[in-house]
């Protein structure tokens, strides 16, 4: 048996032949690689790449599904664009056809920020309790959907903004100590009682054009009921006394993008009315 030359530590490495098998297959991975990049686009150029003799893309066969389903849905989505909003609960086509697209639309667009099933986390509303801060009827929702929340890109968004009390030295460390205490005591959540007593001038200067008097809020405004068990900013469903303080202090200034120009109205419906079905739509 014929030696390479090379040896380590006594041991030899002898010349052996391929096993004709294992030849043959390498062979024929060669030969399938060689028509591969002669079929399909492969090789990248300076715009574009080697189209290949078949002359499609994955991305065109998807392309064409998509244009197939699209011309599927065209006139349920036509009808659901048209009906009032109201009316397509009484509607079991529209119904069934929101309930599975606007799902579809909620996993893909919304879900990163409302988590699944529209559960909500600290800074993203709940979307499956009473408590909506622009209100939760189907055509509140629509509304939010398509023009958004503070959205900079549209003119037509719901806006409203929280002062920043204490950055903008509106109210000094122990004013904002007081009212803090007093938005524990709406709560009815453990507090201070002076300084609650102290907090309800504080409250009454400053807060309650938008909060109202018993703290119940205004959806109007996007306020939100300082009185109920729902926060927006919160650990584990009920807010901190320091959570409380950060927010006077700081003035939370939450965006929800505008989705008029990156959905279709039939989708806005769909998805409106998949969020209205979710169990917190009134």
């Amino acid at each position: 048996m014929q030696s390479t030359g090379h040896s380590w530590d006594g041991i030899e490495e002898y010349d052996n032949p391929l096993p004709r098998w294992w030849l043959w297959t390498f062979y024929a991975t060669i030969v399938w690689s060689v028509g591969y990049v002669l079929a399909y686009p492969a090789i990248p150029l300076i715009h574009g790449s080697t189209q290949g003799f078949i002359g499609t893309t994955p991305r065109d066969e998807v392309a064409v599904d998509i244009k197939r389903f699209a011309d599927a849905n065209a006139p349920i989505q036509q009808k659901l664009a048209s009906v009032e909003l109201g009316t397509i609960k009484d509607d079991p086509e529209l119904v069934n056809y929101t309930a599975n697209a606007g799902r579809a639309v909620f996993n893909t667009w919304c879900v990163q920020c409302h988590q699944a099933g529209g559960a909500g986390a600290s800074g993203y509303p709940a979307l499956v309790d009473d408590d909506w801060l622009w209100g939760g009827t189907i055509d509140d929702i629509h509304t939010t959907i398509l023009h958004g929340i503070r959205s900079p890109d549209d003119p037509d968004s719901r806006y409203s903004e929280m002062p920043r009390f204490g950055a903008d030295g509106i109210l000094d460390a122990a004013q904002i100590d007081q009212v803090t205490n007093y938005v524990l005591a709406l709560a009815k959540l453990p507090h201070d009682t002076a300084k609650a007593e102290a907090g309800a001038t504080v409250y009454a200067d400053n807060c309650v054009a938008c909060h109202m008097e018993d703290g119940t809020g205004d959806r109007a405004q996007g306020a939100p009921n300082l009185t109920d068990a729902v926060w927006l900013y919160s650990e584990q469903g009920r807010p901190t006394e320091a959570r409380i303080r950060q927010i006077i202090h700081d003035g939370p200034f939450g965006v929800m993008p505008a989705w008029s120009q990156r959905l279709s109205e039939a989708d806005i419906r769909a998805v409106a009315s998949y969020v209205h079905s979710l169990g917190g739509g009134e």
